[in-house]
C-alpha cells in the first residue's frame, strides 16, 4: 500500500477541483467538474479525506503563494525573539510589518493563513458529512474516517486559536457544501472547549498505531489534547491555570510512561531526511519529492534557505543575535539571566574557523548556521549565508534544511522530503516539566529537564570540526573533533525556588525548539510576551538598526487581527457575522 504522502501527491490536483475554496473561504461545487453526488461513494469519501490531509502543511491555496502560511509558521514566528525576516529590506514587506509588530488586518500573509486554515476545516467537515452519508462504507472504516477528519479539524482550529483571540469554530453540524452561507457563523465564543472535544473524540476511536505514516494515532490525538490544555495553562497575567495543568498532567504522563516512544540518541536526528518518523516522533507532516513531482515537498520552507549555492534562494528566516547568545553556557549550564550580556561573535580566523572560545550548548550548531561551522554537509563563509549581511546579520536557520543526500531531486533543490516534526516526545517531556513546576513538584521537573540535557550532551551528536582547504568547498571533516567548545551539563543541585525552576524550564524549551515555529506562541501562552519581546527589541536593535523604535503592545500584539477580507465576506442578511478583535 502506498504511503499517504505519496497518495496526496497524486491527488492534490484532483482535490483542488472537487474541494476548492471560494473567495468566501468556503467550499463550493465547481461547475463542469466532479459534482458532490459523484463523490458520495466509498472511494470518493477517501478522496475527500485525502484532500483534508493535503491542507495540513498549509499548502493548497488556489493561485496563491502558499509558502507564507506553512505549518512551520515561520513567517509569523518572526514576531518572536528567535528570528529575523532576513533577505533584504525590500523583500516581502508583509513580513517586515509582522517583525515590527505592526499587525494589520489587510496583511496578505495574515489573510492567507486564515484562508488556509479554514479551507482545511471545510475539507474536514466535508469528509465527516460525506462519510456519514455513504451507506456502503464499512462501519469500522466510517468511524476511522470521521476520527481522522475530526483530529485534523481540531489541529486546524488550534492553529487558528493560536493566531487569533476569537476565531470561529465551524463544525459538521452547520457545514453544508451546497450552501455558501452555512459556515457564516459568529466568532462569539471561546473555542478551546470545542477543540478539546474534537481531540477527545479522536482519542476514543483512533488506533494505537497506523499502517500508513502520516495518519494520526490515538497517541497523537492524546498529545495534541495535552497541548491544547497546556496552551490554556496560564492566564493572561502569567499566573498558572492550575485546573488546566492538572488535566494535562495524566495525559502527558500516559504518553511518556506508556507510549511507544523514546528519545533518539542524537538531537540532530529530529531534523534529517534520513531519520524521519523515528522513535521520538508522535506526528509528522510527511513530505515527498521526486524527479517527476515536487507538489508534496516541503514547499513552505523553500524560500528559507541560504542565499548561495547549492540552494541559491532566498535568504528568508535568519536568526537573531539574541537567540545565538542564549546558547552560551557557564559550567555547562545556561546563563538564565545574563545570556544576552555578551555576544557570540560571527568572526572567523584566516583558516575559516570560528573565533568563538566561550563554551556553548551543542544544540546551537544544529539550530543555527554560523560562519566557520559545518552546515548540512557544507562549510560556508560568512557572506555566503545571507543576501544582505548589513541588514539581518550573519546567522541563518538550519533545522529544516536537508542534508545533501536528501536534497530535492525535482525542479528545485530547496524542495525536499524533510518532514516537519509536528509532535515529538521531547515536547511532551518539557510540557510535563512545566506542569510539575506549577504544581510544586520541582524535583520532578528537574529530572525531566535533565533527560533533555543528557541527550543534548551526547558527544556522538556534536557537529564535527571541518578544516578549510584551498577553496570554498575544499575542507576535511575531522570526525570526533567538535566544531566548537561545547559544554553542556545537567542540573545537579536540587531545585527549591519555583521562580528559578520556571525560568530554567522555559529557557530549556527555547533551546530545544528554537526556529521550529513555536517560540512566539510560547511567550504568549506564558503571559510574558510584552516584557520579553520589548527587552529583545532594545537589545537586538543594537545589531539590527531597522528594529529601532519598534515595540510590542501588551494586550494587543499577542494575537493577530482577523483579516478585513474575511469580515467583509462574512455578511449574512446584511450583517457581518465576524467581529474584529477589539484590540484592533
Amino acid at each position: 500500500m502506498k504511503k499517504i504522502n505519496l497518495i496526496i501527491t497524486a491527488l492534490l490536483g484532483f482535490m483542488g477541483l472537487i474541494t476548492g475554496c471560494s473567495d468566501e473561504f468556503l467550499t463550493r461545487e465547481p461547475e463542469g467538474q466532479f459534482g458532490q453526488p459523484s463523490l458520495l461513494t466509498p472511494d470518493g469519501v477517501e478522496g475527500i479525506l485525502y484532500g483534508a490531509y493535503a491542507m495540513i502543511d498549509g499548502a493548497g491555496l488556489d493561485g496563491t503563494a502558499d509558502w507564507n502560511v506553512t505549518v512551520e509558521n515561520w513567517a509569523f514566528n518572526l514576531a518572536s525573539d528567535d528570528a529575523l525576516k532576513g533577505t533584504d529590506a525590500g523583500d516581502q514587506p508583509e513580513q517586515s510589518f509582522i517583525e515590527a509588530y505592526d499587525f494589520q488586518a489587510f496583511n496578505g500573509h495574515i489573510t492567507n493563513r486564515w484562508r488556509s486554515l479554514y479551507k482545511g476545516i471545510a475539507r474536514t467537515n466535508d469528509a465527516i458529512v460525506s462519510a456519514k452519508a455513504v451507506e456502503e462504507i464499512d462501519e469500522a472504516r466510517r468511524a476511522q474516517i470521521i476520527a481522522e477528519a475530526t483530529f485534523l479539524r481540531a489541529v486546524f482550529h488550534m492553529e487558528a486559536r493560536k493566531m487569533w483571540r476569537m476565531p470561529p469554530y465551524i463544525g459538521d453540524d452547520v457545514f453544508d457544501i451546497n450552501d455558501v452561507n452555512s459556515t457564516l457563523v459568529p466568532n462569539d465564543r471561546e473555542i478551546w472547549p470545542l477543540i478539546e472535544a474534537d481531540f477527545e473524540a479522536a482519542v476514543a476511536v483512533l488506533p494505537v498505531s497506523q499502517s500508513q505514516v502520516g495518519r494520526p494515532t490515538k497517541w497523537a490525538a492524546k498529545a495534541f489534547l495535552a497541548k491544547a490544555k497546556v496552551y490554556q495553562g496560564f492566564n493572561t497575567d502569567g499566573s498558572a491555570n492550575i485546573a488546566k495543568l492538572q488535566e494535562a498532567k495524566p495525559i502527558l504522563e500516559d504518553i511518556l510512561n506508556n507510549g511507544p516512544f523514546s528519545l533518539v540518541d542524537n538531537f540532530e536526528d529530529n531534523f534529517l531526511v534520513s531519520t524521519r518518523n523515528n522513535s521520538e516522533s508522535i506526528f509528522e507532516i510527511q513530505y515527498a519529492v521526486s524527479s517527476a513531482a515536487d507538489q508534496a515537498s516541503s514547499r513552505g520552507m523553500g524560500l528559507a534557505h541560504p542565499y548561495t549555492d547549492p540552494w541559491g534562494c532566498c535568504g528568508f528566516y535568519q536568526v537573531s543575535q539574541n537567540l545565538v547568545n542564549a546558547y552560551q553556557t557557564e559550567g555547562g549550564l545556561p546563563l538564565l539571566d545574563a545570556f544576552d550580556a555578551t555576544d557570540v561573535s560571527s568572526d572567523t580566523n584566516d583558516d575559516g574557523s570560528s573565533v568563538v572560545t566561550t563554551t556553548l550548548d551543542p544544540r546551537l550548531d544544529h539550530t543555527v548556521g554560523r560562519p566557520g561551522i559545518l552546515y548540512k554537509g557544507f562549510k560556508i563563509y560568512q557572506t555566503d549565508f545571507v543576501r544582505d549581511l548589513s541588514y539581518a546579520g550573519p546567522f541563518f536557520s538550519k533545522k529544516h534544511v536537508a542534508e545533501p543526500e536528501g536534497f530535492g531531486i525535482g525542479g528545485w533543490g530547496n524542495l525536499t522530503a524533510n518532514n516537519y516534526r509536528y509532535m515529538r516526545l521531547d515536547m511532551i517531556i518539557l510540557w510535563l516539566a512545566e506542569v510539575e513546576v506549577e504544581l510544586g513538584n520541582l524535583e520532578a521537573a528537574r529530572g525531566l529537564v535533565n533527560q533533555i540535557r543528557t541527550r543534548a550532551a551526547n558527544p556522538a551528536g556534536f557537529v564535527p570540526n571541518a578544516v578549510q582547504g584551498e577553496s570554498r568547498n575544499d575542507f576535511t571533516v575531522e570526525e570526533g573533533v567538535p566544531a566548537a567548545n561545547y559544554n553542556i551539563a545537567t542540573y545537579d543541585s536540587p531545585w527549591t525556588d519555583p521562580i528559578e525552576a520556571r525560568k530554567a524550564v522555559r529557557f530549556e524549551t527555547r533551546l530545544e525548539f528554537a526556529m521550529e515555529g513555536h517560540r512566539f506562541w510560547d511567550l504568549v501562552r506564558w503571559g510574558i510576551a510584552a516584557e520579553t519581546l520589548n527587552a529583545y527589541i532594545a537589545s537586538e536593535s543594537n545589531h539590527r538598526t531597522y528594529l529601532s523604535g519598534r515595540s510590542f503592545t501588551a494586550n494587543k500584539n499577542e494575537y493577530f487581527p482577523i483579516p478585513s477580507q474575511a469580515i467583509d465576506r462574512s455578511f449574512k442578511e446584511g450583517t457581518a457575522t465576524l467581529t474584529q478583535d477589539p484590540a484592533y
